[in-house]
């Protein structure tokens, strides 16, 4: 096995964690952005708890038809405002969780090619001390064969 092989599996593990780097990178977007939402949901929620609370108290002083249907008329588009912040809040925690798929099969691939790389230079070490032995086997059995003769010729 060529250590190109090698060398190509490092820069498909350059790329892969590149892949992963940007991943993680729109997760942290993603929960900056659900984090802004759940924010600005949870003003309005509460300005509207305290709208009604105010317009109660105000009401009971000076109330007129005028008036309810104005705080009526303001409640309700700001309930609409509240159910589109809320849609918005839904939508990124969507987003959100899609960004965390993302980012565990981009971890994924991140280990499954340094795995590849592990098992491909173990590999290599294994091919490397089968030749070193059967070099080494060789060297043995040409010395003990050359050794005979001599031997026997000395004798």
């Amino acid at each position: 096995m060529p250590m190109t092989s090698i060398t190509l599996l490092q820069t498909v593990l350059a790329h892969a964690e590149a892949d992963r780097d940007t991943a993680q990178g729109l997760l942290r977007q993603a929960e900056q952005r659900l984090q802004q939402a759940r924010a600005q949901a949870d003003s309005l929620h509460q300005y509207r708890s305290e709208y009604d609370q105010r317009w109660v108290a105000r009401f009971r002083q000076s109330g007129t038809p005028e008036l309810l249907q104005c705080h009526r008329s303001f409640g309700a588009r700001l309930d609409v405002a509240i159910e589109a912040q809320d849609n918005t809040h839904q939508h990124q925690e969507q987003r959100l969780q899609q960004a965390r798929l993302a980012l565990l099969a981009r971890e994924q691939r991140v280990a499954a090619v340094r795995k590849l790389i592990e098992r491909r230079q173990i590999d290599l070490r294994q091919l490397t001390d089968r030749r070193e032995q059967r070099n080494t086997d060789e060297a043995a059995q040409r010395s003990h064969s050359g050794a005979g003769p001599l031997a026997a010729s000395v004798r």
